[in-house]
């Protein structure tokens, strides 16, 4: 058991509701890293939404906090930094105290016979299938961040899952698994493979075919977060078309699913983004195929859960009959016994 304390408090300004911790991590980040992405990234939320909750704050205390910097990023205002001052001052005083208050807490609730849940909690990397799936699905809790942040919950133990991909497919049909997971305490169960490409305007005005033609033609990008196995992919296919990301209008635009990708450009206010078929399917989009990805499920090697294989069943099952979609196909490997009577393949840690 682990037990976190943070303080919180709303204050109320001009009508405004104003989350004291948001607000202190926000300017906290532009003071720092002279960022807002850095700010986004801290709350778990798009750069765009990190600009909105910015206004929102500036309307609430009337005066402007953070000014942006031509090439240099973002700055606190005079006003901004007093208010950032002025927010700390009081959390300054209670951390002693309330780090004291966190361990008794921890030793009174460790004395107690609480029971473990018997909820299965994955963190995923975002996908239209996985979330339509485990939909109200009574047993799974699904938390949805890159793939690079689910492994690391895996590998922390805050989730008993991971749902990740790491991009197209070698020549030999298989994707590349990180050494990270290369673990004799993990299993990796591929769970269906997927079409990954460019989603464009229908009928494709402006007749994307490649990355090259996003930087040729100027269209508006509107990208995946950092960490997301689709950013990654997106910035390997910079680097083989040997393009900065700079030649790439809205590169740092971000967006933390597929379908906000798909939606930002149904309403024009993006042309173009790397997503899945899917989703340009739904959103009735123009989509340019650029390859093929397995997408996986890491897990301990010791969790034996009735849920976790149900779902790899019914993920199976939907694959083939979903457009962009199809089932993973047997290959040699080794199998775990939990799913050695259906034949379905895992990666258990070793090349």
């Amino acid at each position: 058991m682990q037990v976190e304390l943070r303080l919180g408090g709303l204050m109320k300004l001009n009508g405004h509701d104003v989350p004291v911790g948001q607000t202190i991590a926000i300017l906290d980040a532009v003071a720092n890293d002279r960022s807002v992405r850095a700010a986004a990234e801290r709350l778990g939320v798009s750069y765009r939404s990190a600009w909105g909750r910015v206004l929102i704050l500036e309307k609430a205390f009337g005066r402007p906090l953070v000014r942006k910097t031509k090439g240099h990023g973002s700055v606190l205002t005079d006003f901004g930094e007093e208010v950032r001052q002025a927010l700390q001052a009081p959390f300054r005083e209670l951390e002693e105290p309330l780090a004291a208050q966190e361990r008794r807490l921890q030793t009174r609730l460790a004395s107690l016979p609480i029971a473990k849940s018997e909820r299965l909690q994955i963190a995923a990397s975002h996908d239209p299938l996985l979330i339509e799936t485990v939909k109200d699905r009574i047993g799974i809790d699904v938390v949805i961040t890159g793939t690079e942040q689910a492994i690391d919950r895996l590998l922390s133990g805050a989730s008993d899952a991971a749902g990740c991909h790491f991009g197209p497919e070698a020549a030999d049909g298989d994707s590349a698994v990180p050494a990270r997971l290369r673990n004799p305490g993990l299993l990796v169960h591929p769970l269906f493979r997927r079409e990954q490409g460019l989603i464009v305007a229908a009928g494709n005005p402006l007749g994307i075919r490649s990355v090259e033609d996003i930087a040729r033609t100027g269209a508006r990008f509107v990208n995946r977060q950092r960490g997301s196995g689709t950013r990654g992919w997106f910035d390997r296919l910079l680097a083989g078309a040997d393009l900065a990301a700079s030649r790439i209008v809205g590169y740092e635009v971000e967006e933390f699913t597929h379908q906000a990708i798909g939606a930002m450009i149904a309403s024009g206010a993006a042309d173009v983004g790397l997503g899945v078929r899917a989703v340009a399917d739904a959103f009735r989009l123009c989509f340019v195929p650029l390859g093929t990805e397995t997408y996986y499920l890491a897990t301990r090697a010791d969790l034996g859960s009735a849920v976790l294989e149900q779902l790899i069943d019914d993920l199976g099952s939907r694959a083939r009959g979903a457009p962009g979609y199809a089932a993973v196909p047997p290959r040699a490997g080794p199998i775990p016994a939990s799913a050695r009577a259906r034949g379905r393949p895992a990666y258990q840690g070793r090349d």
